[in-house]
């Protein structure tokens, strides 16, 4: 999923990433944009990235740094 495009509703991902009990981490953050570990159930072992600069992401992540916050 590298760089999200307009297709990609990135905070409707990591919601349904979180529900379905496996979890995400912020690796970087600029003013810009944001770069979304996605992450494993048990073993917490990436999957696979997301990059965005849309500002919808941002203000969903509202400040979290990772999906248990």
């Amino acid at each position: 999923m590298d760089d999200a495009g307009d297709d990609d509703d990135v905070a409707a991902v990591l919601q349904r990433w979180t529900d379905a009990g496996a979890t995400w981490r912020v690796l970087t953050r600029t003013d810009s944009g944001v770069e979304i570990s996605l992450r494993t159930c048990g073993a917490d072992e990436e999957v696979d990235r997301i990059r965005s600069t849309d500002p919808a992401v941002l203000a969903y992540l509202d400040g979290r740094w990772a999906s248990h916050e």
